[in-house]
């Protein structure tokens, strides 16, 4: 590898990294396999690097041909079945519908209301901890919580989903 040719693979991935993750994302769907996504096709292009006259170009045709590969890797490895299967399966769409709508709920809250709720009831955290977290009084904790939780009750991506049940 000639001198220089590491330090310009380097920057270009500094520099190109958040777009080709953006990319990845669009074509993947999930964080996780869009890194995956583009660690596989910057790796597949360091060996020929110092030879590019195009690089962007060649990166962005590698990571779209590495997730195609990827696709019809996958594809590849299902069967078709004459009889259907005895079992039902798990209702996989209800709790996914339940996550957007808890994640829509939240996002619609104040940053600070929604850290207090998150710290508090999903991270389990008492007030005092919350608290010592956000940099905040004790009692401004308490009152960010109850301002969510009242903004919640009456979110419409929440509505029917809660029963009177979960209030007691």
């Amino acid at each position: 590898m000639p001198v220089g040719a590491e330090d310009g693979f380097r920057e270009y991935v500094a520099t190109h990294s958040r777009d080709l993750l953006r990319t990845a994302w669009l074509l993947t769907g999930d964080w996780a396999s869009a890194e995956d996504l583009v660690q596989t096709a910057l790796l597949a292009c360091w060996p020929k690097w110092p030879s590019l006259t195009a690089p962007d170009a060649y990166v962005r045709k590698a990571l779209l041909n590495t997730f195609l590969s990827w696709r019809r890797r996958r594809s590849a490895g299902e069967r078709v079945s004459a009889a259907l299967p005895e079992a039902v399966a798990d209702d996989l769409v209800g709790p996914a519908e339940l996550r957007e709508s808890v994640r829509s709920a939240l996002a619609a809250l104040a940053p600070r209301e929604r850290a207090v709720v998150v710290l508090r009831y999903y991270a389990d955290r008492s007030e005092a901890e919350t608290a010592q977290l956000l940099g905040l009084a004790p009692g401004s904790v308490k009152r960010y919580a109850a301002d969510a939780l009242a903004k919640l009750r009456t979110a419409p991506s929440l509505a029917g989903l809660l029963t009177e049940e979960a209030y007691r």
